[in-house]
């Protein structure tokens, strides 16, 4: 990463651009950058957004780091309007605005999280912009010295490669995979230290701050361990958004002749594949999801018109995604089809307790597919022949 990679913050703030610049990455995972009149204004999104908020808020912000299962309060009595710029930067002027905090530590906050997101954007790889103008936007806050965060990002991302860290990132969650060889490697005291904080959930960031050394240091600790596989890491989870989705603005808005967009969230390879030919082929656009702890973020990204959920998942299941699917009001709505291939009464009733629409059992049928799609979107029927040219059989995945 160099500072050309900035360079489009440079060009917005040249154009005296107002609205915000949505990058996204290959995985649906996305970043928003605020301007006003060319100024940074606020930056959100990215991984683990909450997770970075509450590192930086007990740097900056101490008296207010514990009021956290307040926050949601918070943010309910505010104006809708006040969410413009994100749940995050609301609080902040909320705060201000009761002398709560300062407007420096506001300040210091907004280029805190910055540099983080920055950093951590040098991960993304490939990546698509997509502008939105809006001059009704109205800071409440101070602007972003662009220069000094991007070079502090520049110069944090120099360091990291100089230690040959590229390849881990301070986002994941280091696992302790072999403990008889840390045994050997060091004291009692050693190996019970590491057996505490290395318990799979917190990340580098995460031990960083526990620790009070920098995310640099940390690492460069951890990774001989990591190379020689007696520690990996893994992909950890964010914690909870204290505010839903903000309420996009009619600039937003889709035209209203888009095609629907179906998401499935199966690791079967050849569900997701056979659900994608038979989706595009009946014109609806397709997105398929083979993580089940990756889904809510991307979830969140692209919000799809409907969700197929797989029931038997690794590491968790439909039922437990769809209920934090509900919790959100991005999706309190949204039409959930449960797949499943054991058809029993329990699965069915735990689906409707949990919020799920509707429920398909496997093998599935193309037909029943598209059926569920037009009951749950009003969608005008299509051609039976779609279900039962060449590309698709009546079942078309087995039973799992």
């Amino acid at each position: 990463m160099t500072l050309k990679h900035f360079e489009f913050l440079r060009n917005l703030r040249n154009l005296q651009f107002s609205g915000h610049l949505n990058r996204t990455d290959a995985s649906g995972q996305q970043w928003l950058f605020y301007f006003v009149r060319g100024s940074l204004i606020h930056a959100t999104g990215g991984k683990h957004p909450v997770k970075r908020w509450l590192r930086n808020l007990k740097r900056h912000c101490p008296n207010k780091a514990n009021s956290q299962y307040t926050w949601s309060e918070d943010i309910a009595h505010l104006d809708p309007q006040a969410l413009s710029f994100g749940w995050d930067y609301a609080l902040l002027a909320q705060w201000v605005s009761r002398y709560e905090i300062t407007p420096e530590q506001a300040t210091d906050m907004i280029h805190a999280n910055l540099s983080d997101l920055l950093f951590d954007l040098s991960y993304a790889g490939s990546t698509t912009d997509q502008i939105r103008q809006d001059s009704s936007l109205s800071p409440k806050l101070g602007t972003v010295r662009l220069e000094r965060v991007t070079a502090q990002a520049h110069t944090r991302w120099q360091a990291w490669q100089e230690a040959n860290l590229e390849n881990f990132s301070p986002n994941r969650v280091p696992v302790l995979r072999q403990p008889d060889l840390l045994k050997q490697l060091g004291s009692a005291q050693f190996y019970q230290n590491l057996i505490v904080l290395l318990n799979g959930e917190h990340t580098l960031y995460d031990l960083a701050a526990q620790m009070q050394r920098s995310v640099l240091e940390v690492t460069v600790s951890l990774a001989p361990l990591i190379r020689s596989h007696i520690v990996e890491l893994i992909e950890g989870a964010d914690l909870p958004s204290p505010a839903p989705c903000p309420i996009p603005s009619p600039f937003l808005a889709l035209p209203p002749s888009r095609k629907a967009l179906i998401a499935c969230v199966d690791d079967s390879f050849l569900v997701r594949h056979m659900m994608e030919r038979l989706l595009t082929s009946a014109g609806y656009e397709f997105l398929g999801i083979d993580d089940p702890v990756r889904s809510i973020g991307i979830l969140l990204a692209r919000k799809p018109d409907l969700i197929f959920l797989d029931l038997v998942m690794p590491k968790t299941n439909g039922h437990e995604v769809c209920q934090q699917l509900r919790k959100s009001s991005c999706f309190r709505n949204t039409p959930i089809v449960i797949l499943t291939g054991s058809d029993g009464f329990a699965n069915r009733l735990r689906s409707n307790v949990v919020g799920a629409s509707d429920f398909l059992s496997k093998p599935l049928d193309a037909e029943a597919v598209l059926n569920v799609i037009r009951k749950h979107l009003e969608q005008p029927t299509q051609p039976s022949t779609l279900a039962h040219s060449s590309v698709f059989h009546s079942s078309i995945v087995p039973n799992r």
